[in-house]
C-alpha cells in the first residue's frame, strides 16, 4: 500500500453538458475502485463543476494549495485533461510534480511516472487538452460567422423569439411577440417613460424564460435590439437576418428617435401644463410658454430671441376653443365620410390587379442591394476599406435593405396600396368630429399635432399649417369658403349648431365630395406610405 495521500478529483464542464464522457458520479466511482484496487489512502474527494479552459478553479486551486503544504502528494483522476486544458493549470502540476511535491498522478485512462519521459507525455496530453478546446472554440466562433452570413441569430433566442430546434433559427413566440411589439409601439408615442413602460407591460404579462418579470435594464436592451426589426447586429457589424420580424422598422427607428430625445440632459421638474412646447410665436418665432395668474392659465411668448416682442398673453381657454373650431374644419360630415368610404371600398374591389411590375422594381432593388453587399465584401478583402469603413457601409446597405423588404411586404399584403391609407385618413376625419364633441382637450391637442405643423399664436388667435392631406380638405372640404377666414373668432364659429354651417352643408352638391375624393386619391397614390393608425 502507498503512503501517499490522494485527492479523488472529478470535474464536469457546465457549458458542454452534451460532450461529457463521464457523468461526475461515475468519474468517482472508477476512481473509487482504481483506489480499492491498488490500496491508496483517499485524503479528500473534490467535485467542480466548472470548465477548465481557463485557470481560477476555486476547488482545483484549493487542492494545489493542500498538496503545496504537503498535506497530501497524489492526485486521482479519470483523465488529464480533468485536470488541466490551459496552459498554466497544466504548467503548475508539471512544476508540482518538478519539486516532488506531487509523487504520483493516476488515471484509469492513462499510465503516467514521473520521469523525464512521463512528464513529457503528461505535458502533451494537457498540450492536447488544449488544442481540443482551442479548436473547438475556433470551430464554433467559424460555425457562427457562418450562421450570420447565412442571417440565422447564432445565439439563444432573446426574449419575443423561440429557438427551433430542427431548423436551428428563431421564429416569434406566439404569446410574447405581441407584447413586444405593443411595447415598441407604446414607447414610440413619446408618453410613455421607461419605468411606466416597464409596469404597462409587465402587468399585460410579458414575463422572461423563467416566468421573471423583466426589469427596467431588460427593457432598455429589448427596445435597442435591431433584431426584432429582422437586422441582426452582433460584435459591431449588422446582417440581415432570415427570421421574421416582430416589428417594422419604421417602428424601431421610431423608437430610437424617441430615445435619443429622452438621453438629452433635462432640466428642474416642471409644471405639467397641456400647451408647453406646442406653439410658437407668431412674431419672433419662440416657443410659447404657459403660467398661472388668479387661478388662470396664460399663454405668452418666451421673448428669449426679441426681448420686445410685442404678443400679448392670451387665455389657454380661448386656444382650446380654436383648437376645436379647427377640428371641426378638417372633420368631414358624416354623410361625406360614408360616401367616400363606400366608393373607396368600390374601387378596391374593383381594383383587384396586382401591382406586379411595383414587386418587380422593389425586388430588383433588393437584389442590386445584394449585389453592394458582395462587392463591398469584395472590397475589404481586397483591403481597398478598413474594417470601420466596411461596417459603416455595410450597416447602411443592410438597413436600406430592411426598409425596402418592408414595403414589399406592405405591398404583397396589399398593404402598400392607396386604399387603405386613404380609408384610414377618411375614418380620421370622422374621428375629428368626435373629439370636437366629446374629446377632452389632451386628445384635441395630440390630433392637432398629427393634423398640423408650424402651430403659432400671434395677437391672441391661432394660425396652423395643414399637413397633407389635411391640407386638401381644407382647401377642398365642405367648408372651405370659411377659410379665407383672418381668424377662429370663436369655437362656435364652426360649431355643430351653427345654422349658417349646417345650411352650407346640406347644400353642397356631391360633386364637391367628389371633387375631394379625386384629390384624396392623387394623394395617396404618390404617397402610399402616408397611413394613418
Amino acid at each position: 500500500m502507498s503512503d501517499a495521500k490522494f485527492f479523488i478529483y472529478a470535474r464536469k464542464s457546465t457549458d458542454d453538458l452534451s460532450r461529457q464522457v463521464r457523468s461526475i458520479d461515475d468519474q468517482i466511482a472508477e476512481l473509487r475502485e482504481l483506489a480499492s484496487r491498488e490500496q491508496l489512502a483517499v485524503f479528500d474527494v473534490l467535485i467542480e463543476k466548472q470548465t477548465a479552459k481557463l485557470p481560477g478553479r476555486p476547488v482545483f486551486n484549493s487542492m494545489l494549495d493542500h498538496i503545496e503544504r504537503g498535506e497530501a502528494s497524489g492526485i486521482l483522476a479519470w483523465h488529464p485533461d480533468r485536470l488541466s486544458r490551459n496552459s498554466l493549470d497544466g504548467g503548475r502540476i508539471i512544476y508540482l510534480v518538478d519539486t516532488g511535491q506531487i509523487k504520483e498522478l493516476k488515471f484509469p485512462t492513462f499510465v503516467f511516472d514521473p520521469s523525464p519521459s512521463g512528464k513529457f507525455m503528461l505535458s502533451i496530453m494537457f498540450g492536447q487538452s488544449k488544442y481540443y478546446v482551442d479548436n473547438l472554440s475556433e470551430n464554433i466562433k467559424r460555425g457562427q460567422r457562418q450562421k450570420l452570413r447565412n442571417g440565422i441569430w447564432p445565439l439563444l433566442a432573446p426574449v419575443g423569439y423561440l429557438n427551433d430546434r430542427v431548423t436551428r433559427t428563431i421564429y416569434p413566440d406566439p404569446h410574447r411577440s405581441p407584447l413586444i411589439r405593443q411595447a415598441f409601439e407604446l414607447y414610440a408615442t413619446g408618453e410613455y417613460t421607461l419605468d411606466r413602460l416597464v409596469a404597462a407591460v409587465n402587468a399585460l404579462g410579458l414575463v422572461g424564460r423563467k416566468g421573471e418579470h423583466l426589469s427596467r435594464t431588460h427593457y432598455h436592451r429589448i427596445l435597442q435590439h435591431p433584431i426584432y426589426c429582422g437586422i441582426i447586429r452582433y460584435s459591431g457589424e449588422e446582417y440581415e437576418g432570415k427570421h421574421e420580424p416582430i416589428l417594422s422598422k419604421k417602428l424601431f427607428d421610431d423608437v430610437q428617435a424617441v430615445i435619443g430625445r429622452r438621453s438629452r440632459p433635462t432640466g428642474p421638474k416642471r409644471k405639467p401644463y397641456l400647451y408647453r412646447g406646442v406653439f410658437r410665436c407668431g412674431e419672433c418665432g419662440c416657443f410659447i410658454t404657459t403660467e398661472t395668474q388668479k387661478g388662470h392659465n396664460y399663454l405668452r411668448c418666451t421673448k428669449r430671441v426679441n426681448r420686445n416682442c410685442s404678443q400679448p398673453y392670451v387665455r389657454e381657454e380661448l386656444i382650446a376653443g380654436e383648437i376645436a373650431a379647427y377640428l371641426r374644419r378638417v372633420a368631414l360630415p358624416a354623410e361625406w365620410a360614408d360616401w367616400m368610404i363606400a366608393e373607396i371600398e368600390k374601387e378596391r374591389e374593383a381594383d383587384r390587379g396586382s401591382r406586379q411590375e411595383c414587386v418587380r422594381t422593389i425586388r430588383s432593388h433588393i437584389a442590386e442591394t445584394d449585389e453592394k453587399l458582395t462587392l463591398l465584401m469584395q472590397a475589404y478583402l481586397d483591403k481597398t476599406l478598413s474594417l470601420e469603413e466596411y461596417r459603416e457601409a455595410k450597416a447602411r446597405l443592410v438597413a436600406s435593405k430592411q426598409e425596402t423588404k418592408d414595403k414589399l411586404a406592405g405591398l404583397e399584403n396589399r398593404k402598400g396600396s392607396w386604399f387603405e391609407p386613404a380609408l384610414a385618413f377618411v375614418n380620421e376625419t370622422k374621428q375629428a368630429r368626435f373629439l370636437t364633441q366629446s374629446g377632452s382637450e389632451q386628445e384635441r391637442r395630440d390630433f392637432l399635432k398629427k393634423v398640423g405643423s408650424n402651430l403659432t399664436i400671434s395677437n391672441r388667435h391661432l394660425s396652423v399649417e395643414p399637413r397633407k392631406p389635411w391640407q386638401l380638405v381644407v382647401d377642398q372640404g365642405p367648408f372651405a369658403q370659411h377659410h379665407a377666414a383672418p381668424a377662429f373668432a370663436s369655437a362656435a364659429s364652426f360649431g355643430e349648431k351653427s345654422p349658417g354651417l349646417q345650411y352650407a352643408v346640406s347644400t353642397i352638391p356631391r360633386s364637391t365630395a367628389a371633387t375631394l375624393l379625386s384629390a384624396l386619391r392623387e394623394f395617396f397614390k404618390d404617397n402610399p406610405e402616408e397611413g394613418f393608425p
